[in-house]
């Protein structure tokens, strides 16, 4: 099993995650202009500063340029920054993880050669993945027991020429889209397979849409990706025609996603937990009164078991012959996290603003806003019903063929 004592260099890179997120994002985050604002602007400066800090390419490998980060490591790191700002670290945390995913495994040494050294000089240079089609059925979850139809093919479509390929199509819930310098689109291809694409943001024919600040589907940026004609090198594909080369880190993507639910859960926390330990009601402070004390204790316990289940997932996803040896069960311990986080921190953070009574639901206080990051979480990408679904798949021993990621910034 994972050594529950941290390592000195994971416990120095928390520290400082957390020192920053107290000097440099909660000031502006927790801002009461910012937070009565309906549409929610991306902390943009702050970013920057983070990636300067190493977070862009925290699950880079050192070989590549990264800090080499294993997957606990960057949950730690999400649930920081995610503390802070969910957005903030829902940008990072996908970057940081895609990047590993394309430069570490997916990409061949040409690949490589050609794209790294601008992402590892731009501290502007993030990553998206194209992956959902405006009708793609997400919310109605996957095909129970069934393996996947010829009417889950893509709709962006990718034509091979002897200059090149040529993609049309458009793709929706992109993340990172308004930032991205370079997507990996899942296409169909003209022989009948299905494969993924290199597209730098300035090939000819590609239209990113921003997302409505007001519409908020999921945390970080977000928006549509539209391909006319777009054209790229025939050598931008990743790995072999009818390969999904992006399926291999689904695990590590989805136990980021828990930690930035876990970090929306604690600021609330700490924040009914302050208010607790200052309010005086009745001559005693309102955390000695047993109603307020043993909710703030179900929050606690909430937490810590959410904590617990997220480690465990991500230390599994680093240590596959866990499952196996027989060490831990062969099943999703990565849904497995997501599911209860997101269920367990959304009931966490209403009863974390009820410590504040009506003060917990006006516009200027950072409460109204946990809860509704919460609920993003609880519904993005359709909920939880296609996790609960491949959850049940494995308890009955069913081996679907490998699907692409849904990425940590959803």
């Amino acid at each position: 099993m994972y050594d529950l004592h941290l390592s000195a260099e994971q416990r120095d890179i928390r520290d400082t995650v957390r020192d920053f997120v107290a000097r440099e994002v909660n000031p502006k985050a927790l801002a009461p202009a910012r937070l009565e604002a309906r549409a929610r602007p991306l902390l943009a400066d702050v970013l920057d500063e983070a990636a300067q800090l190493g977070l862009r390419t925290l699950a880079l490998s050192e070989d590549t340029g990264g800090a080499g980060a294993d997957t606990l490591t960057c949950c730690i790191v999400t649930e920081e920054l995610a503390a802070g700002d969910p957005d903030i670290a829902a940008v990072l945390a996908h970057t940081s993880s895609l990047a590993r995913t394309l430069f570490d495994h997916a990409m061949t040494p040409q690949q490589r050669a050609r794209f790294l050294p601008a992402f590892l000089a731009d501290d502007h240079y993030h990553l998206g993945l194209a992956e959902h089609e405006p009708d793609d059925g997400t919310a109605v979850g996957i095909d129970y027991h069934r393996p996947r139809t010829s009417a889950a093919r893509s709709e962006t479509a990718a034509v091979r020429t002897d200059a090149g390929w040529v993609i049309n199509g458009r793709k929706h819930r992109v993340a990172n889209a308004p930032l991205a310098k370079l997507f990996a689109v899942e296409v169909s291809i003209d022989t009948g397979g299905a494969g993924t694409l290199l597209v730098p943001r300035d090939a000819p024919g590609l239209t990113v849409e921003h997302g409505e600040g007001g519409m908020r589907q999921q945390h970080g940026a977000c928006g549509e990706v539209e391909f006319k004609d777009c054209r790229v090198p025939l050598d931008n594909l990743l790995g072999a025609d009818g390969q999904n080369a992006l399926a291999a880190d689904a695990g590590r993507h989805i136990a980021l996603a828990a930690a930035l639910d876990l970090g929306i859960g604690r600021a609330a926390y700490e924040a009914a937990l302050d208010y607790a330990q200052l309010r005086v009601q009745g001559g005693r402070r309102i955390i000695e009164h047993q109603a307020i004390g043993t909710k703030l204790a179900e929050v606690a316990i909430r937490l810590e078991v959410a904590r617990a289940a997220i480690w465990q997932a991500a230390w599994a996803c680093d240590h596959p012959d866990a499952v196996a040896d027989g060490s831990l069960p062969d099943l999703p311990l990565a849904d497995i996290a997501h599911v209860f986080a997101t269920e367990a921190i959304y009931r966490a953070t209403k009863d974390a603003a009820e410590c504040f009574g009506a003060m917990g639901v006006m516009r200027d206080m950072p409460l109204q806003q946990y809860v509704h990051d919460a609920l993003v979480c609880l519904h993005a990408a359709g909920g939880n019903a296609e996790a609960k679904l491949r959850i049940a798949e494995a308890l009955a021993g069913y081996r679907r063929p490998a699907a692409s990621p849904a990425l940590a910034a959803e």
